[in-house]
């Protein structure tokens, strides 16, 4: 089986020659001048543009509302007034409390912090909170990371005398809630010139309105700006790219002592620390402190000036981080065994009492990228239940709650996350709904999970001199990812196992030349290679450093066979035919000739054993094998016309096709397929 080929698409942009010159020129290496060119990059003007890290920043007096917000948040602080800074459990919401109370407190302010409890209270401002502040003298409350769909909220605040100022940054609804002011870049009316600032930019924001200088708050809390926006995966680029580089700067030379105690807790090197790491090392241990309903933690490690205590601190949020592993681990078995056998599914519905609502999230987004749609994990509770869901493929989440807002009790969030509550009876109806939602989006495409690749390299690029002249793409993350290349036809010399037989090491050979790799989380059962294979391999490159020699090493990505002739992930004409809208030219582009047929049977029979396959991963093996040119949706239709006549039996389950030869049969009449029928019918008409 080929687990390893995750990707039914390899999308390889192609570097211009004539622009490859010019940045070489302009002083770039080949590599990077390549990466920059397959990105679009014509010259050393765009490059720039493209990788500038100190853009100035734009005036925050341009975002709706704030200066309605600042005036306000002025005026408690000049009458001395006690104000709640309300946030949210994440990443970005942790840093944006922290950042917003810390600023407050040193002009100061008369400041609180409050993030709901996960568990007992949910996502968002709610009665609960509004009152117990209210309780305790709050005479503002400020939202960070969360607000915008606080309508009935923002209607108890009035009722009880609390002013109310929204920070955000997820999608709005059509009703904005009444407040002081609602500052979100999403507002239709904002007209600010970026829309991606994530919850602590937009609390930034605020902070240098207050102040005055947007420099001056930089630099006092560019760090955690920097860890909320890539924890919140936004895109590095103009504005977010001047806060991640500002802020691994100071992560780098002075951190504060939180920052510091988690990254030396974490094993996360202080002076090589990047984006990665942040998003790799760091930021799911500050989300643990969320997840396991431990969240003062994570506030106390931000805002504490004690480096003894923050180590104490750093320690308990890596504990913490390893139980919720553990925790994982388990809802993850429990989730799968409840997956329907035999089909693939368009989207995943689930619910169970016993599963903790700080961890499904995390659960979701592993089952949407293993199982290549929206995944939707409910923790009920009586009557009633709270969802965190995860999208795949571009599926649109917000959207889909929306449309079904009929059967939700609440939601929110935005395209790639987002959650909800429901009533336990509603959730038949809201899978079947959701599931129609997503089978429209994705159309039966089969090959949907897709990898974007840099371009093509040759092996002699791979220099170490080479590759860290990719540093000049720092920080990497969205919008300006981690380059991904490709080398083609690249002989598998050698593999080992390591870390107790979960990962694969390689050796690779093209020529004279050998290149060492990594492939995780597979082993040559799983990813179906063997030395002496010719495959072709996306990954990205790195630098191995092991008693102080600094060698290349390929960090693979997805693995397939390599093939000469056309092997096209073309898919669309097969869920045509499944769905019975032929049209005579579809038909006569998926009618396979003796010759694919020959082929396609031919390898099966060779094999001489039950296939277990990707089915892109399959075509490319076949393509290899025969030389014959085929596309993906001729080989699925050749598997259903020999499925037809009894020749074998094909079973679709998740991402694979189990493919068993029927003892006995190799001669029939092919011509009896009902699947081939149709297809001369449609040809005809």
């Amino acid at each position: 089986m080929c687990i390893v080929l995750k990707y039914g698409i390899w999308n390889v942009r192609q570097p211009q020659t004539g622009s490859v010159n010019a940045l070489v020129g302009a002083g770039y290496s080949p590599l990077s001048a390549m990466i920059l060119s397959a990105r679009g990059m014509n010259g050393e003007k765009e490059a720039k543009t493209y990788l500038r890290c100190d853009q100035p920043l734009d005036d925050p007096l341009l975002m709706a509302d704030m200066d309605l917000a600042a005036s306000r948040v002025a005026l408690a602080m000049t009458r001395g007034e006690k104000i709640a800074v309300f946030g949210d459990y994440d990443v970005d919401g942790i840093t944006s409390t922290c950042l917003l109370t810390a600023f407050l407190r040193s002009y100061g302010a008369d400041v609180v912090s409050y993030i709901p409890g996960r568990l007992e209270e949910g996502y968002g401002l709610n009665p609960i909170a509004i009152r117990q502040l209210h309780a305790q003298g709050v005479q503002l409350i400020i939202t960070v990371d969360c607000g915008i769909t606080a309508v009935s909220e923002a209607q108890l605040c009035k009722e009880l005398g609390i002013d109310l100022v929204i920070t955000d940054h997820h999608e709005c609804k059509d009703i904005l809630p009444e407040a002081i002011a609602v500052v979100d870049p999403h507002r239709p009316d904002c007209g600010y010139p970026h829309m991606t600032l994530c919850g602590v930019g937009v609390a930034f924001k605020l902070a240098a309105a207050l102040c005055g200088s947007q420099e001056e708050v930089l630099r006092s809390y560019a760090d955690m700006v920097c860890l909320g926006t890539v924890a919140d995966v936004m895109p590095l680029q103009g504005e977010n790219r001047v806060f991640v580089s500002r802020g691994l700067e100071i992560m780098k030379h002075n951190p504060r002592p939180g920052i510091a105690a988690l990254m030396k807790e974490a094993g996360c090197a202080q002076d090589s620390i990047t984006a990665s790491s942040i998003g790799f090392m760091l930021a799911p241990r500050i989300n643990a402190a969320g997840r396991m309903g431990q969240i003062d933690l994570a506030v106390e490690l931000f805002l504490t000036d004690d480096p003894q205590r923050a180590e104490l601190l750093a320690q308990q949020l890596c504990d913490l981080n390893r139980q919720r592993q553990a925790v994982e681990s388990e809802i993850y078995s429990q989730a799968v065994s409840m997956l329907p056998a035999g089909k693939i599914p368009e989207a995943i519905v689930l619910a169970d009492e016993t599963w903790h609502q700080g961890v499904v999230g995390i659960v979701s987004n592993r089952l949407a990228e293993e199982y290549c749609c929206p995944v939707f994990l409910i923790c009920l509770d009586g009557e009633s239940g709270k969802a965190s869901s995860r999208s795949f493929g571009g599926f649109n989440l917000f959207s889909a709650l929306t449309e079904s807002a009929d059967l939700l009790e609440s939601y929110g969030g935005h395209e790639l996350a987002a959650g909800f509550t429901i009533r336990r009876d509603m959730i038949s109806a809201f899978r079947e709904k959701v599931c129609a939602l997503a089978a429209e989006y994705y159309a039966g495409d089969v090959a949907r999970t897709q990898i974007d690749i840099d371009c093509a390299v040759p092996a002699e690029l791979l220099s170490v001199r080479s590759i860290d002249s990719l540093n000049c793409l720092e920080p990497c993350g969205s919008g300006c990812p981690k380059p991904v290349l490709m080398m083609e036809r690249l002989t598998v010399d050698r593999i080992n196992l390591v870390g107790n037989g979960r990962h694969m090491r390689l050796r690779f050979r093209q020529g004279n030349q050998y290149i060492n790799g990594i492939c995780f989380s597979a082993t040559p059962q799983t990813a179906s290679i063997e030395p002496g294979d010719i495959v072709d391999v996306a990954f990205n490159a790195q630098i191995n450093e092991f008693r102080d020699e600094r060698t290349v090493q390929l960090n693979v990505l997805d693995i397939r066979p390599s093939c000469a002739a056309a092997c096209s992930p073309e898919s669309y004409g097969y869920v045509q035919l499944c769905s019975g809208k032929l049209t005579p030219e579809i038909a006569d582009r998926l009618l396979p000739d003796r010759a694919v047929l020959g082929a396609v049977w031919k390898y099966l029979a060779n094999i001489g054993r039950p296939i277990e396959e990707y089915p892109m991963c399959l075509c490319r093996k076949i393509v290899r094998w025969s030389g014959q040119s085929l596309s993906l949706e001729q080989l699925l239709t050749c598997l259903d016309i020999f499925q037809d006549v009894g020749l074998l039996q094909l079973h679709k389950q998740h991402k694979n096709l189990t493919i068993t030869l029927t003892p006995g049969s190799t001669k029939a009449d092919l011509n009896t397929s009902p699947t081939m029928q149709r297809l001369l019918h449609a040809k005809e008409s």
